[in-house]
């Protein structure tokens, strides 16, 4: 009898021995990714059933019996999720029990405009389209229904989720953020600005966003237009004019699109915009609302990237002559 008691002995020890090695062995030592998804609802038997029908190499019985004696599979949480190489049967039990969701990302490019944004998002497969269908007030009336219009709302970034989640929180993440960093800036602007609101603000960041591509000339930018603001010059921002036109704007900007009436039409009409024209990055954030100290108010491109800034007309037509009409063909 104690023969048999010490041979069952050894045989526990041996079997919980071999147990805890198979539990702490990597699943697969080298490739890609593995992709699965745990349903939700599921029980812990069907977990593991669905992960080695996903095609992870692991016995689901064997990882169903480690999550009862580790007391983890009423614990598993539901979604998508990617077994990584080297991950051994208790990382992955660990990696379910804390909801380590597979990461995906989607990126929204500063300058860009709303349209360009929705489009990236219905273009990103990883996530569940919810808003597909929705007009762009609809889409506003769930994140922020304060909101009419959804230009500029947004902050440009990269942004990442589960895979399989809703679109509508990535835009309710970017809403989020382009919010905090504008009211950021907001509570550090500069005194005596010609804003009345955050909104104004953002409607001017989103300009110099369009302006330039120079960050060192964001601030000049800025402060040219708040310069034309105060003294109720026309904005005459050609970024502008381009947005009132919209998607029957062909490259080229030409007399007659400046002389035709739009909201956006800043040579024929005072003062901002009605909303901004793009999604603009913390940078021209900052500009809008510490706006360098300059007595500039006009400026005309180099060609290279740079601009040549003027404090009146005769100094102005100049430089356009110097830098435009010169190279013209």
């Amino acid at each position: 009898m104690k023969k048999l008691l010490f041979v069952v002995t050894v045989l526990t020890l041996a079997a919980a021995s071999w147990f805890g090695y198979w539990a702490s062995k990597p699943i697969t030592q080298a490739g890609e990714p593995i992709p699965f998804t745990i349903e939700p609802g599921s029980s812990g038997v069907g977990a593991m059933r669905q992960i080695a029908a996903a095609g992870v190499p692991v016995d689901p019985q064997m990882l169903s019996l480690l999550g009862r004696v580790t007391r983890k599979s009423g614990n598993i949480k539901a979604g998508a999720y990617e077994l990584k190489p080297g991950a051994s049967p208790m990382d992955l039990l660990d990696q379910l029990v804390r909801g380590e969701f597979a990461q995906e990302s989607v990126r929204i490019i500063e300058g860009w405009t709303f349209r360009q944004m929705r489009a990236a998002i219905e273009a990103t497969p990883a996530l569940r389209h919810d808003t597909k269908s929705l007009s762009d007030s609809e889409l506003m009336a769930r994140i922020a229904p304060q909101y009419k219009q959804p230009e500029g709302l947004f902050f440009p970034d990269t942004y990442l989720f589960a895979k399989g989640a809703s679109d509508l929180q990535v835009y309710k993440q970017a809403h989020a953020m382009m919010m905090s960093h504008l009211n950021a800036a907001w509570e550090k602007r500069d005194p005596g600005l010609p804003y009345k609101t955050p909104y104004d603000a953002l409607i001017m960041a989103s300009i110099i966003e369009k302006e330039t591509g120079s960050k060192a000339e964001r601030g000049m930018i800025a402060g040219v237009f708040v310069n034309r603001l105060k003294m109720g010059m026309m904005l005459q921002t050609d970024p502008a004019v381009i947005y009132g036109i919209g998607e029957r704007f062909d490259g080229d900007i030409r007399k007659k699109d400046l002389q035709t009436d739009t909201p956006y039409n800043t040579y024929m009409r005072a003062g901002l915009p009605p909303t901004p024209i793009a999604l603009p990055g913390v940078q021209s954030l900052a500009a809008a609302l510490s706006p360098a100290r300059t007595d500039a108010l006009y400026f005309v491109s180099r060609g290279d990237g740079t601009s040549h800034f003027s404090g009146n007309l005769s100094d102005h037509n100049k430089a356009v002559n110097q830098y435009q009409r010169a190279s013209a063909p």
